[in-house]
């Protein structure tokens, strides 16, 4: 029997808890109520005077060409980093898990990806697929590929798709193999006795395991690809060409710093805050069930 923890004094507890709390509120609430009270004002460029307009930034950016291509990519880019991260990770944390030999110093070159920093990340896949030095370029050349992401927008979704989900390969690398690990292995053994090959006892066994581990990495790599994903795309491509890589959180910024409209820009902020708190919610209220823990 676990002994309960009794605090001598009432306030304590407050007390303890505050630290966070301020850091919440100062951090998160505090932002986003005053990206929430700018998207009904129109601001003049220095601060000095705003205008109430009501919904109106809400009803221009929907009327957008450009912001409902970004709305598009957004969700594209998004489903395709989540699912490249995490399939690949998936598979390294199998590999990891049966190693036996120097498995330490495999699994550590497996987690560095993740002390980069999203800008440096962008600026080294950058170099690696630059047309004219870039030597995954080359590579693409000589089998026939021309990789020219200056002109082409598909390739530079592309391009910042694969540069994201290598930075986020590590993470999910270690949350699976910690996953793996509390595996009994006793089902496994039990499992190929009774003549299940690896397929079928990854799939019967393993992942349905694995399902919590899944589903938690799968909230976290879309969070990711929505709101930490700016300084990548703006090392790598700066949203071009002609708006393809122009994410969501990269038109925020655009829109704000560059434009000057920061009216228009919080209204962007909002909506891309909604999104996720949307889909948080129907990951948790419906996906959720399917979940075995």
């Amino acid at each position: 029997m676990q002994k309960r923890v009794v605090f001598r004094s009432r306030l304590l507890p407050y007390l303890l808890v505050l630290p966070q709390i301020a850091i919440t509120v100062i951090f998160f609430f505090w932002p986003a109520y005053q990206a929430l009270e700018s998207s009904f004002f129109i601001e003049d460029a220095f601060g000095f005077s705003r205008e109430w307009v009501a919904m109106q930034n809400y009803i221009e950016l929907f009327e957008d060409p450009g912001y409902l291509r970004s709305f598009k990519t957004t969700l594209i880019f998004g489903v395709s980093v989540a699912v490249m991260a995490m399939t690949i990770s998936l598979g390294l944390a199998v590999a990891a898990n049966r190693v036996v030999k120097a498995a330490t110093g495999y699994r550590t070159l497996l987690i560095w990806p993740y002390a980069v920093a999203p800008a440096l990340a962008g600026v080294i896949w950058y170099f690696l697929m630059n047309p004219s030095l870039g030597i995954v370029a080359y590579w693409l050349k000589n089998i026939g590929i021309d990789w020219n992401h200056y002109l082409n927008g598909d390739q530079a979704l592309l391009l910042v798709i694969v540069a994201a989900a290598w930075k986020q390969v590590s993470y999910n690398f270690l949350f699976f193999l910690a996953g793996l690990q509390s595996i009994p292995k006793s089902m496994l053994e039990a499992a190929a006795i009774d003549r299940a090959g690896p397929v079928r006892r990854f799939w019967s066994i393993t992942f349905p395991l694995l399902t919590p581990t899944t589903f938690f990495l799968l909230v976290v790599n879309l969070v990711y690809a929505f709101f930490d994903t700016f300084a990548l795309v703006h090392a790598t491509t700066e949203g071009g060409p002609v708006d393809a890589t122009s994410i969501l959180v990269f038109r925020v910024y655009n829109t704000g710093f560059i434009g000057q409209d920061y009216g228009s820009s919080a209204a962007q902020s909002v909506i891309l805050m909604g999104l996720v708190v949307a889909m948080t919610f129907v990951q948790f209220r419906f996906i959720e069930r399917k979940v075995q823990y």
